[in-house]
């Protein structure tokens, strides 16, 4: 797979699915899926049997993966794409809304 444009602790926008218009920070990248895991966005529920680390057991509420290709990175509170280019011989990531070198 080519190299992925959104990368963890990068603040995305969702822009589609049913959590459109959602924002948050990316938890996790699966590179070889595509998929990323976003803070307060595609949360399911899940149901649990009783375990050792949850007694109870019950309903509980998890975020899940959603395709890359739903979010937008997030640069100056505007969405915005990604490129790649070189500077001083290190690749680095720029939001081509402003040319602004991505850290």
């Amino acid at each position: 797979m080519a190299m992925l444009k959104i990368r963890k602790g990068d603040t995305v926008k969702v822009i589609a699915g049913k959590d459109n218009g959602k924002e948050g920070k990316v938890l996790e990248v699966d590179r070889k899926k595509g998929r990323v895991l976003v803070e307060g966005v595609g949360i399911i529920t899940k149901h649990t049997k009783p375990s050792q680390a949850n007694q109870n057991g019950g309903i509980i509420h998890k975020e899940a993966l959603i395709d890359i290709s739903n979010v937008m990175y997030v640069h100056k509170g505007k969405p915005t794409r990604i490129g790649f280019k070189f500077e001083k011989d290190k690749k680095v990531r720029f939001a081509k809304s402003t040319g602004d070198v991505i850290g």
